[in-house]
């Protein structure tokens, strides 16, 4: 197991280390994606990875067929700057997190908004649906993290720990743990049907800007501004592996890079082919 997850860690290494660098001598670019006006803020593939959604900083999200590349439809709404995007589990439901404070959902079918989700006070930096597409998580320049029933738009709690903006959120994969990446340089696990914070992580030593958990969700993985990369134990809070790179930007979580990925430039949308 020890050789198995040091050998992912180095293939992982090396794949991030390139690519975030601009040098990809294992990918080809497939096609790219032109529709936006400004920054591309964030992206996604559909569950059945036939569409990519985008956000970005000209206040809209757009749909993509992956295969052709053409822009399906603008789902308008956001009054600033879209940060963060998410497809439901089913794909049927677009969720979205913007610089106004707010989530939205969206009907990825027809592009209308369904609801808007009111109680941050700050930014919101980052969105996901739980696995069971049932709740949404958020986190903000507010410092907290919130859990959001999709069906009707209510708060169902807050998370408070963390000391400074929350910049990455997530779900375990089977939806009982959350966690959390924040400008505190530390990640946070928190017990998601009480809201009780279980152990921080520590290490980094600037802000965490990217968090993810493993697909059997005993490891998390989080991305720094101090340049490295951090694999933990979940259940113990240590640290398992340490990647040290020569870039300071990791700008999204990286454990499920499967055939293809999409990275985020001005106004624009690559698709890469491994």
């Amino acid at each position: 197991m020890v050789k198995k997850r040091l050998l992912f860690f180095i293939i992982l290494a090396a794949y991030t280390c390139a690519t975030v660098r601009g040098q990809v001598p294992i990918l080809e670019e497939i096609r790219t994606f032109i529709g936006h006006k400004y920054h591309v803020k964030s992206v996604c593939f559909s569950p059945d990875g036939k569409y990519a959604l985008s956000g970005s900083q000209d206040k809209t999200l757009k749909l993509w067929d992956v295969a052709t590349g053409e822009e399906i439809r603008t789902f308008s709404g956001h009054t600033r700057r879209v940060n963060s995007v998410d497809f439901s589990p089913d794909g049927k439901y677009a969720l979205s997190g913007s610089v106004d404070t707010t989530l939205k959902l969206w009907n990825v079918a027809t592009g209308e908004e369904v609801r808007t989700f009111i109680g941050h006070t700050l930014i919101v930096h980052s969105v996901c649906f739980s696995p069971d597409g049932k709740y949404a998580l958020s986190g903000s320049v507010d410092k907290t993290l919130k859990l959001w029933d999709v069906a009707t738009g209510e708060e169902i709690r807050t998370f408070i720990g963390h000391t400074e903006v929350i910049n990455s959120v997530c779900f375990s994969p089977d939806g009982k743990y959350a966690l959390s990446g924040s400008l505190d340089k530390t990640l946070k696990l928190w017990e998601v049907a009480t809201g009780e914070e279980i152990r921080t992580f520590s290490g980094h030593t600037k802000r965490v800007t990217c968090v993810d958990f493993s697909t059997d969700g005993k490891y998390a993985l989080s991305g720094s501004m101090d340049s490295t990369l951090i694999l933990w134990d979940v259940e113990t809070g240590e640290k398992q592996e340490f990647l040290q790179t020569t870039t300071r930007w990791f700008f999204r979580p990286v454990f499920h890079l499967m055939a293809n990925m999409c990275f985020r430039v001005v106004g624009l949308i690559h698709c890469y082919g491994m």
